[in-house]
């Protein structure tokens, strides 16, 4: 793949020249603005390029986790349309761990030998077994969000049927003969959930039973 850097991402030639090669593009996004990062992706797209990447990237150096701004990755993934990802240049591992949840697919952190021999880019970069760690956490991270993310969906689970028990509902809990009153001393709402949902309650009181009910069962329509 092609990697385009903060200060390159505003160079629409090179892009349209790196598309058309068409390998992958990863982009970093720093310092571009919503309207320059429209170009970037309309041009890259426009010149063959099938597999893009955006990185959220702050150009300071190093950068802070405040001034990070994760929530952009989500945003950045649905208005383009593409996979997304961080470049990170804050110190430690934190800012790159929680991408991951906002939905990067792509970190990019510099890497150092050793900080204490110095360079331009050695106090926000990692040390080997620094890297190691981000490489554990990252893959743990991504692992449980895969497993855990899912589908949309409401309501109870294959899962939850068991839990069911646990609910409120309504019950009978005096001994009634066919064509008693139900009131307010006669039902109550209680667990398990086998009965009909407690939002009926005002609907029922005052309805007849068409039949002998023993104190302890569950209402169902059919009783009314």
């Amino acid at each position: 793949f092609y990697k385009i850097a903060s200060f390159e991402n505003v160079d629409l030639p090179l892009i349209k020249k790196v598309a058309q090669t068409g390998k992958p593009i990863i982009a970093s996004t720093g310092m571009a603005s919503l309207s320059e990062l429209s170009e970037l992706v309309t041009t890259a797209r426009e010149n063959g390029c099938n597999d893009l990447t955006l990185l959220k990237c702050t150009s300071n150096y190093p950068a802070t986790p405040d001034g990070s701004n994760l929530l952009t990755i989500p945003h950045m993934r649905e208005l383009f349309d593409c996979k997304v990802g961080v470049s990170d240049h804050t110190l430690g591992i934190g800012a790159a761990i929680a991408s991951i949840a906002l939905g990067a697919s792509v970190i990019e952190k510099h890497f150092t030998i050793s900080r204490a021999e110095g360079g331009v880019d050695a106090a926000f970069s990692l040390e080997p077994q620094e890297m190691k760690q981000l490489v554990l956490e990252a893959k743990r991270v991504a692992e449980k969000n895969a497993a855990s993310d899912g589908k949309i969906k409401y309501g109870i689970s294959e899962q939850e049927q068991k839990s069911l028990q646990f609910r409120r509902s309504l019950y009978i809990v005096e001994d009634m003969q066919a064509g008693d009153i139900i009131t307010e001393r006669n039902m109550r709402s209680i667990r398990p959930g086998l009965g009909l949902a407690p939002k009926y309650y005002d609907i029922l009181l005052g309805k007849k039973v068409k039949q002998d009910v023993k104190r302890g069962t569950a209402l169902t329509w059919d009783m009314i």
